[in-house]
């Protein structure tokens, strides 16, 4: 015989501390809450305030440098570790952890620092540097030694014909490549390069290695070109000019294909170099040129530094910042960077400081218990659902910003808003089909070649 009982577990109802909540049944059929859609509007509208209100992402300067801060370095297998070259010719490295200087090299290069690098592997921490003296060194904190005055020295030294822009190291093989009038490939056990690349431009702005794609480099120049070469035939792949030229470019971690350039012209551009006759994204924010730009470690995010003296952070499928870092002493920016744990943000302007942001600016750091976890969770899915309701739109997207960033743009929405108008008009007065639209993504685009 069968006897049907009710039966409910005592884990259902009892706290598991003396300092949890009482733990109550609630009915979660909708018909018994009819306001449940108000009072999540209001949770939302709350906290989008809540997350405005504790918007700090400032965390330090760090200072020890004289002139500006125009190149810098992350060490992927050292989360406290970044390298800093500066405009006289000194290398810092700083800890991120008791925010100071771990080892410094006061006369590094003769003049501007011009690129630094990490050698990866993680089994050394060696790192280059290259200077405007027409030299790249190899330093290392452990292995160098010291000068009579008690000043590092390098622990080798290449020297070029010409000074060098810009410096990256390959990701498994003992190879780097530099730019100066041409991309040069060395061997750290040679002298001289064991390769030369060039494609028409007279001097190159910036070089960087594929991390992923091991085998591909790419390069950017004074003739507004982006070319890729391929490191197994010394060769050149492909080639796209852009109507001003470019001054950083980044590859995507996650996605091997993927690459962002930060160009003259106030924009990001990202880039899929199997189809380069058109741009996958255009990041458009800044109000003057974009100095630098970096991947997040997960490839879902944006950071870039301008002449503006602004630093904006990205989600790589919107076209605008979602969040945008100033300070009132923050000159140019040079140099960013994003940190290995995806959690913060570093900086270098020519006012010679360092300076240390959080990724996410409301974000408080620590453990967290699981309620502060399942908070935290539950309001960000509220704000996500009730984003583009106005009230919570406007709250999430207020900014204050610097009344000359303000100002500039405007003026700089006025001017596109005036160009687009006239590009109507003409094509309204002339002939159909002789002035058709062309998509925003491929303006930029002088041309492209592959080879």
């Amino acid at each position: 015989m069968k006897v049907k009982a009710l039966s409910r577990s005592t884990a259902d109802y009892t706290r598991e501390t003396k300092s949890d909540i009482q733990r109550l049944p609630r009915n979660v059929d909708p018909a018994l809450h009819p306001l449940e859609r108000a009072r999540e509007y209001k949770r939302a509208l709350n906290a989008a305030k809540v997350e405005r209100m504790l918007a700090k992402p400032f965390l330090a300067s760090l200072t020890g440098h004289i002139d500006g801060i125009y190149s810098m370095a992350k060490n992927p297998w050292d989360l406290d570790q970044v390298i800093t070259g500066s405009g006289d010719g000194e290398l810092r490295m700083w800890s991120l952890e008791s925010q100071e200087t771990a080892w410094r090299a006061p006369e590094a290069h003769r003049g501007i620092v011009r690129g630094v690098c990490s050698i990866p592997g993680g089994e050394t921490d060696r790192f280059l540097s290259a200077g405007a003296d027409k030299l790249v060194k190899v330093w290392s904190r452990s292995e160098g030694a010291l000068a009579n005055d008690g000043t590092p020295e390098a622990v080798a030294t290449y020297s070029g014909k010409h000074a060098f822009s810009a410096v990256d190291h390959h990701r498994s093989r003992p190879l780097f490549a530099t730019g100066s009038s041409q991309v040069e490939v060395w061997d750290v056990d040679r002298s001289e390069p064991i390769a030369n690349m060039t494609w028409g431009a007279d001097t190159i702005n910036s070089v960087r290695m594929n991390q992923t794609e091991v085998n591909v480099l790419a390069s950017s120049g004074t003739d507004r070109s982006v070319v890729l070469y391929d490191l197994r035939t010394s060769s050149a792949l492909a080639k796209v000019v852009l109507k001003l030229s470019t001054n950083a470019i980044a590859w995507n971690p996650m996605e091997a294909f993927m690459f962002a350039v930060a160009n003259e012209d106030h924009n990001v551009y990202t880039f899929d170099m199997r189809r380069m006759d058109h741009a996958v994204n255009v990041l458009r924010d800044h109000v003057s040129a974009v100095m630098d730009v970096d991947y997040s470690p997960t490839g879902q995010e944006l950071v870039s530094g301008s002449y503006d003296r602004t630093v904006r952070l990205w989600d790589v499928a919107r076209g605008h910042s979602r969040d945008i870092y100033h300070s009132k002493r923050m000159q140019r920016v040079f140099c960013v960077r994003y940190t290995q744990d995806n959690a913060y943000v570093l900086s270098g302007s020519d006012d010679s400081n360092l300076r240390l942001w959080r990724a996410r600016a409301s974000e408080r750091m620590g453990a967290k218990s699981n309620r502060q976890r399942a908070t935290i969770e539950y309001a960000d899915k509220l704000k996500d659902r009730f984003k583009h309701v106005p009230e919570v739109r406007r709250v999430l997207r207020q900014r204050n910003v610097p009344t000359a960033i303000k100002r500039a743009s405007n003026t700089k929405h006025e001017m596109l808003a005036s160009r687009k108008r006239k590009e109507e008009n003409e094509r309204k007065s002339a002939k159909p089909g002789t002035k058709p639209r062309i998509p925003e993504r491929q303006k930029p685009i002088l041309g492209t070649t592959s080879k």
